[in-house]
């Protein structure tokens, strides 16, 4: 393997869950070294926070802008060569385009910005630039959602009729963003969360998961988003019914005050020929039931998985991979396409596999249909996506 690739981060500082999430999944396949950061909103703290993290101090940055600057002002070779942006969302936007703009490749959290202006503006960005731009929709780098892709693309279940996708957490049920917790704070707040609660936050990853995995296009939906808590000011609780312009139907359920609920991801495909189901916190199995034959439990580490499956995969059949490896798979799927791109190579296929700019704009749009179906007195929204929006 060539040297690790540059990398600093945008967020992810003293008292942030997620950076310190993306700062392991980028260690663990050593396709990454983090030398710079600005990593958090206020300069003092962003400082402390590299100190913490063992930063040189002069790559130890009090804001984006600075980190900017200072990195384009290394020779070429010095210079990071990839940003992952870890910030809330009304943040991702301007640093995005920032940074891919100078050329820089960018790795960003979904959702990926607050409007589709935003994101078709970041898409001509991203054309005029050439940079990779990988968007954290993690929960695809599970070999088991790889697998459950492939043997869908090779027609395994025959024709897709039925598509249920589920996301269940509990831990808003409370008004917890009255308290000191840094997370429901912004996570509830529409400057800078965005438009949408739990459907930007969640019911995202069910979007993309539910894409990625069937390769079916929303035709249209029926949403009805609902906040039970009483003050809080976005969505807090979401059931979708789904049209798909091949003909397939679909549920999307996603909801942050369901007590008990931890993360429970849940995905079912149905076809002519058989039915797949999966459940994020029983990873490393899916469930595969064809029309004539026994149910199956495929499990994770095993040689009758896909090829892509498998090159995602660590560790022999029965020692659990989880969370941070599936991240980590996302993270070494855009550092072979970097690398591809900076040794004029194409990028290989079985590696080269994560959320596009493409997957993170659609899912915008999603969301944005999501909450104009809400309100409308119409049953059904039209929500097909193309790349203008």
């Amino acid at each position: 393997m060539s040297r690790p690739l540059r990398l600093g981060m945008v967020g992810g500082g003293q008292g942030a869950f997620i950076g310190a999430v993306h700062r392991m999944a980028a260690r663990l396949d050593g396709h990454y070294e983090m030398v710079a950061g600005a990593l958090s909103s206020t300069p003092e703290k962003a400082l402390a926070s590299g100190r913490d993290l063992g930063l040189d101090a002069s790559r130890s940055y009090p804001t984006w802008e600075a980190m900017l600057d200072g990195e384009l002002a290394r020779p070429e070779g010095e210079r990071i060569d990839a940003v992952s942006i870890v910030t809330p969302n009304h943040l991702h936007y301007p640093v995005a385009r920032a940074f891919a703009q100078a050329g820089i490749h960018v790795i960003c959290d979904k959702p990926l910005v607050h409007s589709s202006d935003q994101a078709n503006d970041l898409l001509a960005v991203v054309k005029q630039s050439g940079v990779v731009f990988a968007v954290t929709y993690n929960y695809t780098g599970y070999p088991l959602i790889r697998h459950a892709r492939d043997m869908i693309r090779a027609g395994t279940l025959g024709d897709l009729r039925k598509v249920v996708v589920e996301y269940h957490q509990g831990w808003l049920a409370t008004r917890l963003e009255d308290t000191d917790s840094k997370q429901a704070g912004w996570r509830t707040d529409p400057a800078r969360s965005g438009l949408a609660g739990a459907v930007g936050d969640i019911g995202s990853h069910a979007e993309n998961l539910a894409a990625t995995v069937t390769g079916l296009e929303l035709e249209s939906i029926c949403a009805d988003l609902s906040t039970f808590v009483p003050g809080r000011r976005l969505d807090d609780d979401a059931s979708l019914l789904l049209r798909f312009t091949s003909g397939a139907r679909g549920v999307l359920l996603c909801s942050q005050i369901e007590v008990g609920h931890e993360n429970d991801l849940r995905l079912r495909v149905a076809g002519t020929q058989g039915s797949l189901s999966w459940c994020q916190e029983h990873p490393n199995q899916l469930d595969y039931l064809p029309l004539d034959g026994p149910r199956q439990v495929l499990t994770r580490g095993q040689g009758y998985l896909s090829p892509a499956a498998q090159a995602a995969t660590r560790l022999p059949g029965g020692h659990p991979e989880a969370f941070i490896e599936a991240f980590a798979n996302v993270y070494s799927g855009a550092a072979e396409a970097i690398r591809a791109r900076q040794e004029r190579r194409e990028p290989d296929p079985l590696i080269a596999i994560y959320p596009t700019l493409a997957d993170g704009a659609r899912g915008v749009h999603f969301i944005e249909k999501t909450v104009e179906s809400s309100q409308s007195e119409r049953k059904w929204t039209d929500a097909r996506w193309t790349a203008e929006g």
